[in-house]
């Protein structure tokens, strides 16, 4: 059972449950027990923690956190990101949303689509609408520890008061984070063409002797399209109408609405071919709506803060399509999407993704930090996961040294012969937020809910157990997130 959260703006630190190793069924290759992964439990989670996790792999499913075990398990799975501020449409996308704004304005299909519900093989990045699903991560045995946040919370702020501050090399950390991106101001940053050498040589000549003859007449170069180009094009005068509402997933009153979960039943079902009698409010609940992640509003994040929150996509007055996000200190983070299989002819899933690529680009106008689409997991040894990689430019998170690479030709052959891959060339490399056993004793623990303290300090109890686990569990998030959440320990 979980406890409930508190709002009050004091709860400022994350708590966690580490569970363990985990074996499940597979949701890419249909294997029964052979995905293999570590998880935990978060209690709750600050904004910046879950950026710092996801950057070391990590995803959530509801409250439930998981990292699969890529050198064992059966089918590899890395993390995968897009530089939203670099991102480059291809011909696809490009008919993607043509077609949307062919509809939005006449309400006609494409005569090659007529009847189809896959939309054409053109669009083969379209991985919604492909029978692989996400895969749910198997949930511990173990039961999860009822926890008075509130007052867990004041035990930390009570123990970090007698710590020294530590302000300055948080920010430090905070600066040297790639995941943060560039602070240079969107503004900054120039979309006007140069002029062609040629033509700046010719006016330079002509100004040397005096030529009052015009300099002949130049090709119109022609601006490609952008993608919020695309975005803008439908007007009033269309016959129908695509709004997008932001809703945080705490807002149950509109994300728990009938709309949505009869929406979700209905995808779940056709495209999936999912037991309707399994796909209730409660499990919806627990996989799309209820999350860890504090919402927070710092004065210098995006308008609508950082959090968990669902993008709902009404045409006209139906619901056709929910994406489900998190908004993180470094990047906008899709965590499902999914839609009415009646209008799987618009290539929905694709569009959703662009939709959520503007998002980013939006964001980043105001808050710089957050230039990343993170897509979850690029799986290369299963065919119809491989979608992801066609956003382009992507990166993929190297598995051991935890730094971003670009996904080439090169990368795609590297993984054709071997499925799991280190993927960092550099041998030299390490992780530079390795967690060793000289940091051991800094790890923050709560005992149940009566008082938190350090490992060095857990060590002197006679008969102490769990330091396997604490250890093991440090390894994985990465020494600063060991240090800064707080490990929950059931006496």
């Amino acid at each position: 059972m979980f406890p409930s959260f508190l709002s009050n703006s004091c709860l400022n630190v994350s708590i966690v449950q580490y569970f363990g190793s985990q074996l499940g069924k597979c949701g890419y290759c249909t294997g029964t027990k052979c995905s293999k992964s570590n998880g935990m439990l978060a209690y709750h989670l600050m904004c910046q923690d879950y950026q710092d996790l996801i950057d070391r792999g990590w995803r959530r499913c509801g409250k439930h956190c998981y990292k699969l075990k890529n050198k064992e398990t059966c089918c590899p799975c890395y993390a995968i990101k897009c530089d939203a501020l670099e991102f480059k449409l291809t011909k696809s996308n490009k008919r993607i949303l043509r077609r949307m704004n062919r509809f939005l304005l006449d309400g006609k299909r494409d005569p090659v689509e007529q009847g189809s519900r896959s939309g054409n093989d053109d669009d083969v990045t379209e991985g919604a609408n492909a029978p692989t699903r996400k895969p749910q991560p198997q949930m511990p045995d173990k039961s999860p520890a009822v926890i008075n946040v509130e007052q867990a919370m004041s035990l930390a702020q009570a123990q970090k008061s007698k710590a020294k501050p530590a302000g300055a090399a948080g920010a430090g950390l905070l600066a040297q984070s790639p995941s943060l991106g560039s602070n240079k101001s969107a503004k900054d940053i120039s979309y006007k063409p140069c002029k062609k050498a040629k033509q700046m040589r010719l006016e330079r000549r002509q100004a040397k002797l005096g030529d009052t003859k015009e300099p002949p007449k130049q090709k119109a170069v022609t601006q490609e399209k952008s993608l919020t180009d695309f975005l803008s094009e439908p007007n009033e005068s269309y016959k129908h109408q695509l709004k997008i509402v932001l809703v945080a997933s705490s807002d149950t009153q509109r994300t728990c609405a009938d709309a949505v979960l009869a929406l979700y039943r209905k995808y779940q079902v056709v495209i999936h071919n999912d037991n309707p009698a399994r796909l209730t409010l409660a499990s919806m609940q627990r996989f799309l709506i209820k999350s860890a992640l504090k919402n927070e509003k710092p004065d210098d994040g995006p308008e609508m803060g950082y959090g968990s929150f669902h993008q709902q996509y009404w045409l006209d007055d139906k619901l056709i399509a929910v994406g489900v996000i998190d908004i993180l200190p470094g990047s906008v983070s899709s965590v499902y999407f999914f839609y009415d299989p009646d209008y799987s002819f618009l290539s929905l899933g694709t569009y959703g993704s662009l939709r959520e690529i503007d998002f980013v680009q939006t964001i980043a106008a105001t808050t710089p930090a957050v230039k990343y689409y993170y897509m979850g997991f690029y799986i290369h040894s299963c065919p119809k996961m491989r979608y992801k990689g066609n956003l382009s430019p992507s990166y993929l998170l190297c598995p051991e040294t935890y730094v971003w690479i670009l996904l080439t030709d090169v990368i795609r052959s590297k993984l054709d012969a071997n499925k799991y891959q280190r993927l960092n060339d550099d041998a030299a490399a390490r992780d530079v937020n390795e967690f060793t056993l000289e940091d051991l004793g800094e790890v923050t623990l709560l005992m149940g809910t009566d008082y938190t303290l350090k490992y060095k300090e857990y060590w002197q109890i006679p008969d102490v157990t769990h330091r396997v686990d604490v250890i093991e569990y440090s390894e994985l998030v990465g020494k600063v997130c060991a240090q800064r959440m707080l490990y929950v320990i059931m006496k």
